[in-house]
Parts: C-alpha cells; sequence; structure tokens
C-alpha cells in the first residue's frame, strides 16, 4: 500500500505538487490538472507535448512515479446523446503519455448522468467496451470512479458496469456517495450511503480516493471536511479495505481549498499546499492508527 494525492488539489504548478509530496515523504503522484510555465493548466494528457515534456522531466529528477491518470475521459462533463470523439481522442493522447511516465492505471468515468432522457445504458456500456479495449490492449488498466456518471448512481449500476464491460475495474471515492442520489431507491432519491456503495463493489476497487463531507441540505451541496471527520465513514472503509490485504493507492482529494468540478471554489496556491499536507499528514495518521507500521 502507498499513499499518493491528485496532485492539482495541493497547487497549480507541478512544482508546488513536486513539493507538497516531497514534504509528506510521498513518491506518488495522481496527475490530473497541472500548469508549467508559459503554458495554461490543463491535464495531463492535454498539455503540448513541450509543456508535457517538461513536466515529465521534473518529475523524473524528483523521483517521483505518476501512479494514476485522473484523466477527463468519459467524465460528467461529456453526455452519452453527444459525439464519442472527444473521450476517443483524450485515450489516444493518454496511452503514450502513461507508457513515458511508467503509469498503468487511468481513472475514466461513464458520461453524465441525464435528467432528461433515458440513460442510454446500452451505449454507455458499448463506448466503455471501445475505451477499455483501447488501453487493454496497450497494457494499461482503466478504473471507473464512481461519480456524477452513470455507474455512480448506486452500487447496482456499478455492478452492471463491471458485468457489461470486461476488463474494467474500480476507483472508490469514499465522499461521493454523501452527494449523489440512490437512484437504486424510488423517487425522492435519497443520498448514497458510502459504507453501503462500498460494502456491494470492494473485490473490484484498485484504487482509492479518499476525501470527507458532510451533505448540507441549505445549501443542496456538501461541506468538505478532514478525514474521518464527515459521514464517508473513511475510517470504517480503510479498516475494512486493509484488513482484507488491500496493496495499492490511498489518494487524497481534499476538495477543502478548492473543488474541481466548482469553478466558483477559488483559492490561493498556499492555502491550497497547505491544506494538501496536513491532510496527508491526518490520513497517514489514521492509517497508521489501523495499521500499525
Amino acid at each position: 500500500m502507498y499513499f499518493t494525492g491528485i496532485g492539482d488539489e495541493a497547487g497549480n504548478s507541478i512544482d508546488s505538487q513536486i513539493k507538497a509530496l516531497k514534504v509528506l515523504g510521498w513518491t506518488h503522484l495522481e496527475a490530473r490538472n497541472v500548469e508549467v510555465d508559459g503554458f495554461a493548466k490543463s491535464n495531463l494528457h492535454d498539455l503540448p507535448d513541450p509543456a508535457f515534456d517538461i513536466v515529465a522531466d521534473k518529475l523524473e529528477e524528483a523521483g517521483i512515479q505518476v501512479c494514476c491518470f485522473g484523466s477527463a475521459i468519459a467524465n460528467w462533463g461529456k453526455k452519452i446523446n453527444e459525439p464519442f470523439d472527444s473521450s476517443l481522442a483524450e485515450a489516444r493522447r493518454a496511452i503514450p503519455r502513461m507508457k513515458r511516465l511508467g503509469t498503468h492505471i487511468v481513472r475514466i468515468m461513464s458520461f453524465a448522468v441525464d435528467e432528461t432522457e433515458d440513460q442510454r445504458a446500452a451505449e454507455r456500456f458499448r463506448r466503455l467496451r471501445e475505451l477499455t479495449g483501447m488501453f487493454r490492449d496497450a497494457g494499461l488498466q482503466p478504473l471507473h470512479e464512481n461519480c456524477m456518471n452513470y455507474g455512480g448512481m448506486g452500487w447496482k449500476f456499478t455492478q452492471e458496469l463491471l458485468s457489461e464491460v470486461p476488463g474494467l475495474n474500480l476507483l472508490f471515492d469514499t465522499a461521493n456517495p454523501i452527494f449523489n442520489a440512490d437512484r437504486i431507491q424510488p423517487k425522492p432519491w435519497p443520498k448514497q450511503d458510502p459504507w453501503e456503495f462500498y460494502d456491494h463493489v470492494k473485490d473490484h476497487i484498485a484504487h482509492v480516493h479518499v476525501k470527507d463531507a458532510i451533505w448540507n441540505p441549505a445549501k443542496n451541496d456538501a461541506d468538505y471536511t478532514y478525514p474521518g471527520e464527515g459521514d464517508g465513514q473513511v475510517r470504517r472503509i480503510l479498516t475494512d479495505l486493509l484488513g482484507r490485504g488491500y496493496d495499492a493507492g490511498i489518494s487524497i482529494e481534499p476538495h477543502l481549498a478548492v473543488v474541481f468540478h466548482d469553478a466558483s471554489v477559488q483559492s490561493n496556491e498556499l492555502k491550497m499546499f497547505e491544506t494538501f499536507v496536513e491532510y496527508g499528514q491526518r490520513l497517514m495518521k489514521m492509517v497508521n492508527e489501523i495499521k500499525p507500521t
């Protein structure tokens, strides 16, 4: 088992992301958005070649391994009733970059939940089979995250994805159930239970995002917390996971200083950096209490 974190939660620049890992004593980065001098912040698969080369060189020099590619492929910003081209293009760009960085796993999703139409499940499965085949043929492993997407509508939808898309494994996020409707239940949908979701999919988890939150009905959104202080049942889930012999990445996604999918949430680099480091320190303490080294 190793600790890692989503880099752009520590800072926009690759230098800030590397520095945060060094302070924590970690050697693995989950790469998502990154910025280098002279180039706009972009997802790792969207950076221009010269910018990507700078990132790769800095990571190599620092001795940092990119353990997971946090791609935008088939994510909540892409609708199932729109062309598939952008996700295919992102996958084609990601594969050679993953190989250069020695990265084995890539986070993908299952397209946005459609609030007005049929979910077109068969088309989602077809597209994910194509994406999964592309990565598996390249010797890489795609992982589906339970976020604001088809598989994130409830644990039964994730199980259905696994059945319909051979070769796909899971990235489980502890707090995503807190703000997602449980569409397994009849309307009005309650929010999901993180432990229930985890318990039904745990045999397929290959990577974990740790974030924690409390649902706030007054603002119809989640209030994010440090790990163990919210309703994500982080300690319970990690206790079970580690007790089962889990031996892969535990990645922090604090959301305390910045929310990736909410452009209205802004933060300065120093606050992001300090929050990321404290979050990582608190998580390491929790894990050490669960499973002493």
